[in-house]
């Protein structure tokens, strides 16, 4: 196909057809067109995307044995047919492989590979055909001597008639070194199957027997004895009963395997089908590519994208390629590419072109995966020279043709690619021609990426509204191209620069400037001055973005500030009205108590009922108060609590008051235990170690040290201040780590640098990767990987999330793009 030779994807198609080893794959690279269809082609990417993380992860799918077995398999289906030794070998073989893949994808989880257990639904494995198989061949692919009792018999018959043989030749050997008819050193030869003794020439008549063969030079004969002739006979029947016995067997096993054959076919299928996906798998990790977005409207957007051909081959010569950036829209759908010479702009059409059809054609892409890809009905390509002697077609001419094709079926669901528009023949005319098919094309909606050197053509970019300008960036000092693509500005052929470079006579130069007119190289000097003014431009834009950014993120922060303000001002009203509250209760109580004290001395009963009424009436004016709605009051309220607060922490500092004294305690208990409450600050007399009281009875004082709780005697400790205690206790309590050096060591041995949490929900997610990086920080490992796939990365999110919560952490990233891409999140450990 020409477009295909063009843009190069012939030669994809050859390196996907090398990785086949099936020849169902390999009719499959060459028969499988581009799709239009977004539902197919998104099914083609899915399954090679989700075969190349199978090949990157998983280590127990085969990566061989892919077999094709239709070619004996269909002739079975006449009867009395039957298979032979040599197909058996690889129907056992394929069907190994079978078993492995369905397994393989049965016992993976539910989420994983989903387009992949599509298509291996309805495959079965036929667990009793191989079991038969394997009770007819051994492990080295031969018929075992159990395959039927009739060949154990047959063999072992054969192998007594061939330790006969053994023996007696050696018996016939011995005995004619004795007699001197032979060599002492000879030695028995055996020559197609039949066992020879070597003698010369002039004693071949002494030993009883054929003579078989002769020595080159004539001088020794090979002879096999007349009792040998026999045994050899005998052997051979048996050999020959053998082979019938064998054929019987497969002639058998062929009857029990007919009825198998429709799913054994449909099988090969399968296999071969899963060969195709995985060569295509293995080329896109070969390219680095990924699985593009499909878009939804109407754009194309290629990031960092890269000619897998062109990379290849500077990869060879040790050298980097320089990624493409390139996006169409609606409204821009024609981008008119310019530039110098062998600047890359021929590169950058064929790599739009020859990813748009790899893409629809259903395989990977190396380009970034957050890329957008359109659907195209059709694809035309005017690249390179084509003109035929046979059809008297010049270069120009077949430029025309391809133009006319064009127009006549291009449409807006079209993607036209044209190299060196407008050239072949007088300037004038060509870019008058190429202006109007350019018209044609904007005025139809067709896409395009079209590259040309003529100056009209960039002031129509300039001009319309559906083409815009892309200029390929050149070092204007160092004279050499970037192969950098800038959208939104024409490119400089740099012509005159060029040729100052190659050495062309100065004034020659100057000459041909001069011939150019003051026009034209004025268009170029004010195309320069508006790439640098472009770029001074795009600088202070990306520092404007950057600051935009911080202020973004400083706004952010004191909204949350202010937010932790507003609640910390909430609360503080909350505890004042509780403490409010509280108070209340206790003076209701102590009410209470005097009116019950006032009942009790027989008081005039209305005073009482005053004295309450009042302060029920207090209560209800207190619970309902509401926070005051000015700034100032409610400033002065939380003031004036944390002034209340901050009081009766001194005074019970000072006091070193403590919770009451319980009851029934009395200055006469031993020790002047009345004089301790629960909370003070104690030293033991007998060794000066210092504690605090945690509860008090009759007898005894239970007091905390470190963390043991002892009970004593109350004479055996005394009080001391809080500033004793906490010197005392800065001096006596030092924390004491104890390591557990076998547990560690055994957690570093068996200790796994990468998680694997596919499939699993977001909870139980986040709960395998905190106990994860725990053990990471316990073990000391440097760096852990998370593999979490892609998804619509919300799981990925998550885990980051957590991840700038822990300490330990000290970054992350997501991981090489051939080894999984946003797939993986590689943790850096602050260890």
């Amino acid at each position: 196909m020409v477009l295909e030779q063009k843009i190069g994807f012939d030669k994809v198609r050859e390196k996907i057809a090398a990785k086949c080893a099936t020849e169902y794959a390999q009719r499959k690279v060459a028969s499988e067109q581009m799709s239009r269809d977004g539902d197919e082609i998104m099914f083609r990417l899915r399954l090679t995307d989700e075969m190349r993380l199978i090949c990157l992860f998983e280590d127990s799918f085969p990566a061989g044995g892919y077999l094709d077995t239709k070619s004996f398999l269909l002739p079975l289906q006449t009867e009395n047919t039957s298979i032979d030794l040599t197909s058996l070998r690889l129907l056992r073989t394929s069907l190994d492989t079978l078993r492995r893949i369905l397994a393989f994808f049965r016992e993976c989880k539910d989420d994983l590979y989903p387009t992949l257990r599509l298509i291996s639904a309805g495959v079965m494995w036929p667990a009793e055909l191989s079991r038969r198989i394997e009770g007819i061949l051994d492990r080295n692919g031969e018929v075992r001597d159990t395959a039927s009792p009739e060949l154990g018999e047959i063999r072992r018959s054969l192998r007594a008639k061939e330790g006969q043989v053994s023996k007696r030749i050696n018996a016939i050997l011995g005995s004619a070194k004795g007699e001197g008819l032979v060599d002492a050193d000879a030695e028995v030869v055996v020559r197609d199957g039949r066992v020879l003794i070597p003698v010369a020439a002039g004693s071949k008549k002494k030993l009883p027997g054929i003579v078989y063969d002769e020595s080159a030079s004539g001088k020794t004969a090979f002879i096999e004895p007349f009792e040998i002739v026999e045994l050899g006979n005998q052997i051979r029947e048996l050999q020959f009963d053998e082979q019938r016995e064998i054929a019987r067997i497969l002639f058998e096993f062929s009857e029990f395997l007919r009825p198998y054959l429709p799913g054994l076919i449909d099988a090969s299928d399968y296999i071969g089908e899963i060969d195709f996906i995985h060569a295509k798998a293995l080329v896109a990790l070969d390219m680095i590519a990924g699985m593009p977005v499909l878009s939804q409207d109407g754009e194309l957007n290629l990031r960092r994208a890269r000619h897998p051909l062109l990379e290849a081959s500077l990869r060879r010569e040790k050298k980097e390629i320089v990624p493409l950036t390139l996006s169409l829209s609606r409204e821009k759908h024609i981008l008119l590419i310019s530039g110098p010479n062998a600047g890359g702009k021929s590169v950058c059409l064929k790599t739009v072109g020859l990813l748009q059809y790899m893409f629809q054609w259903g395989m990977l892409i190396p380009t970034s995966e957050v890329s957008e890809m359109m659907i195209f009905d059709s694809i035309f390509i005017d690249i390179g020279d084509d003109q035929s002697l046979e059809n008297d077609l010049s270069t120009y001419s077949s430029h025309l043709k391809n133009m006319r094709e064009i127009l006549l079926h291009a449409s807006s669901s079209s993607l036209v690619l044209i190299d060196e528009f407008g050239s072949g023949t007088e300037p004038a005319a060509g870019g008058a021609i190429a202006e109007a098919v350019l018209a044609r094309l904007d005025e139809m909606g067709a896409y395009g990426v079209i590259t040309t050197h003529y100056t009209n053509l960039k002031l129509y970019a300039d001009k319309s509204s559906g083409v815009q300008n892309g200029a390929m960036l050149f070092d204007g000092a160092a004279i050499k191209p970037l192969f950098k693509l800038e959208q939104g500005m024409p490119g400089n052929s740099f012509a005159f620069e060029l040729a100052r470079k190659m050495g062309l006579p100065a004034d020659i130069v100057k000459d041909a400037e001069e011939r150019a007119g003051s026009d034209f190289v004025n268009i170029e000097r004010n195309l320069r001055k508006i790439a640098r003014n472009r770029r001074v431009l795009d600088e202070k834009l990306t520092r404007i973005k950057a600051t935009d950014k911080t202020l973004e993120n400083l706004t952010d922060r004191y909204q949350k500030e202010l937010e932790e303000v507003k609640a910390l001002k909430k609360k503080m009203l909350d505890e004042a009205r509780a403490e409010a509250a509280d108070i209340l209760n206790q003076a209701n109580k102590q009410v209470e108590r005097t009116i019950r004290e006032i009942r009790e001395a027989q008081a005039e009963r209305d005073k009482t009922r005053t004295a309450r009424a009042a302060l029920t009436r207090a209560k209800e004016d207190l619970q309902q108060e509401k926070p005051s709605q000015n700034d100032a009051d409610i400033e002065r309220k939380m003031q004036q609590i944390v002034a209340r607060k901050e009081r009766e922490r001194a005074r019970k500092e000072k006091r070193g008051e403590r919770s009451p004294v319980k009851p029934g305690m009395t200055d006469e208990e031993p020790g002047n235990m009345s004089q301790l409450q629960v909370g003070d600050k104690v030293r033991l007399k007998d060794n000066g170690m210092v504690g605090e009281v945690v509860q008090i009875s009759a007898k005894y004082v239970s007091v905390s040290i470190g963390s043991i709780i002892s009970k004593m005697a109350p004479g055996k400790i005394e009080r001391i201040s809080n500033q004793q205690y906490k010197e005392k206790s800065r001096n006596t309590f030092r924390p004491v780590i104890h390591y557990d050096s076998e547990s560690v060591s055994r957690r570093k041995l068996e200790f796994k640098p990468t998680i694997d949490i596919r499939g699993e929900r977001l909870n139980d997610a986040l709960d395998i990767v905190m106990h994860f990086i725990d053990d990471a920080t316990m073990v000391g490992v440097g760096q852990v990987k998370i593999l979490h796939g892609k998804g619509n990365g919300i799981l990925r999110e998550e885990i980051r999330k957590y991840l700038k919560t822990v300490p330990a952490v000290k970054s992350f990233r997501d991981e090489a793009i051939q080894q999984g891409g946003a797939g993986i999140t590689v943790v850096e450990m602050d260890i």
